[in-house]
């Protein structure tokens, strides 16, 4: 398992691993065309994890908590899982 972010073709997704979790976490380009109100290429993706990869890793880490998922299952963050993390991150909240 690759230990940094990358793009799947075979899944159309970025996939990460979560840290402590033993698995993998996938966004599908959909998720993506929602968060960027466009479609996306693999490298938008990307740079767009790249660019608040905090905020996916905190959405990860509460789905996982959220429906118990078990350490090692790989698991997969939607449009929502992500929006609703973004908005809690400061700089978001306060308009920046």
């Amino acid at each position: 398992m690759s230990s940094e972010p990358h793009w799947r073709d075979d899944i159309a997704s970025l996939v990460f691993p979560v840290t402590g979790h033993g698995a993998i976490c996938a966004v599908h380009r959909g998720a993506f065309r929602t968060l960027l109100g466009t479609s996306p290429t693999p490298e938008a993706c990307l740079g767009y994890f790249q660019r608040f990869e905090s905020v996916f890793r905190a959405a990860a880490s509460a789905k996982i908590a959220r429906r118990g998922i078990l350490s090692g299952t790989s698991l997969h963050l939607t449009s929502r899982d992500i929006a609703r993390k973004l908005l809690e991150e400061p700089q978001i909240a306060n308009g920046e």
